[in-house]
């Protein structure tokens, strides 16, 4: 009889998906930056989104990640460093400025984007998916999020 995947033992992913919030966010702010970020990671690649889910009862639900989602933190600087080292090694990122707090859709987030050159973006958040020992070294200096 094969055993369970909740009693297989644990999966080793060659990949990591990490999300970096800066420090200095509102505990909303906190929270939407996140799903954002992750949508983006999750719209970059769909062998990273697993089967969908169903109850006992056959109900079913949405499909997510295959892999865990760590989110860690970092003062500006940090997000501005993992920045420029993410790509570096030229990995694909999602970014979040503090412009995208007053915009209201898609168009306007791209449009604050545009507007402002790659040093001088106002980063609360990036989020990659990549090699673990890649990413690893993009985020190096920032610790997990409490």
């Amino acid at each position: 009889m094969d055993a369970s995947p909740a009693e297989a033992g644990p999966v080793r992913f060659d990949t990591k998906i990490t999300i970096l919030l800066r420090d200095d966010l509102e505990p909303w702010q906190r929270l939407n930056v996140t799903a954002f970020l992750a949508s983006g990671v999750a719209a970059s690649d769909a062998e990273i989104i697993g089967e969908p889910y169903a109850d006992g009862d056959g109900t079913a639900y949405l499909s997510m990640f295959r892999q865990p989602v760590l989110v860690f933190e970092g003062s500006k600087e940090d997000l501005t460093r993992s920045h420029q080292r993410a790509l570096g090694r030229g990995l694909t990122i999602a970014v979040f400025t503090a412009d995208l707090f007053a915009t209201g859709h898609d168009e306007a987030n791209r449009a604050a984007v545009r507007a402002v050159g790659r040093d001088d973006l106002d980063l609360v958040g990036i989020a990659l998916h990549g090699p673990k020992n890649a990413v690893d070294k993009v985020i190096k200096g920032a610790h997990m999020h409490p």
